[in-house]
C-alpha cells in the first residue's frame, strides 16, 4: 500500500503516552502513513499553533487531534481558541478524549469540532475507533494553511 497521507499532519495533542503510542500503531494497523506531531499537554499545543515556535507551515494540511483533560491548557480551551483564530479555523478538529459529558460533548460541536470520539478503556473498542478515524482521515479534504 502507497502512503496514504494526502500531505496532511497530524497534530497530536495527548499527555498519555501509552494513548499516544497506541493511537499511532492504530493508525499504522489502517495504512494511516500521515507524519504525527504529538504534543504533551495544550500549552505546547497552542504555542505550536499559535507560531510562537517552529509551527506550522504555510500550504500544509494540519488535523488536530485533541485530548480534553490535559495539564495546563485543556483542550476545549485549546479549540475554543483554534476556531477564533481566522488562520486556523478552518482546521478540522477532533476531540479525542476518556469523558463522554453530554454538557462537554455539546460544548466542544458548540465551538465548532468536526467530530467528538470517546476513547474507551477497552483496547479493541479504542482500536475501532482508531480505525474509523483513519478512514475517516482517507476521505476528509483538508484545507491548506493560507499565508497570514
Amino acid at each position: 500500500m502507497g502512503t496514504n497521507d494526502n500531505g496532511v499532519t497530524i497534530l497530536m495533542a495527548e499527555d498519555d503516552d501509552g494513548h499516544a503510542t497506541l493511537v499511532r500503531e492504530r493508525f499504522e494497523s489502517v495504512g494511516v502513513n500521515n507524519p504525527v506531531i504529538r504534543f504533551k499537554d495544550g500549552t505546547e499545543t497552542w504555542n505550536f499553533l499559535s507560531g510562537s515556535g517552529a509551527g506550522l507551515e504555510t500550504g500544509s494540511g494540519y488535523l488536530l487531534l485533541l485530548d480534553i483533560r490535559m495539564p495546563g491548557l485543556d483542550g476545549i480551551e485549546v479549540l475554543r481558541r483554534v476556531k477564533k483564530d481566522p488562520r486556523l479555523k478552518n482546521m478540522p478538529v477532533i476531540m479525542l478524549t476518556t469523558t463522554d459529558d453530554p454538557k462537554e460533548i455539546a460544548t466542544c460541536y458548540e465551538l465548532g469540532c468536526n467530530n467528538y470520539l470517546i476513547k474507551p478503556v477497552e483496547f479493541e473498542k479504542f482500536a475501532e475507533v482508531i480505525k474509523r478515524l483513519g478512514l475517516f482521515l482517507m476521505i476528509v479534504k483538508v484545507s491548506k494553511l493560507k499565508a497570514g
